[in-house]
């Protein structure tokens, strides 16, 4: 009988996930056609009309202030 060593095991695992992880790729890649063609993007649309900014900035949370050592 031919016994399998533990390096034949681990390179027939690696050769096992290679073609896992291939396969992978090429189910979910980007198809040949998307490669050669790829989609342009939209035109850019028109900025909205910048809103009014609100006079003064309205503070949140507690307020700390400085207190004067006598």
């Amino acid at each position: 009988m031919i016994g399998m060593r533990s390096q034949s095991t681990a390179g027939f695992l690696g050769a096992l996930v290679a073609a896992i992880a291939l396969a992978a790729a090429f189910i979910y890649g980007p198809s040949p056609s998307q490669l050669r063609n790829p989609t342009q993007p939209a035109a850019p649309q028109a900025a909205p009309a910048a809103e009014a900014a609100p006079a003064a900035p309205v503070p949140r949370g507690p307020v700390i202030r400085e207190v004067p050592n006598n």
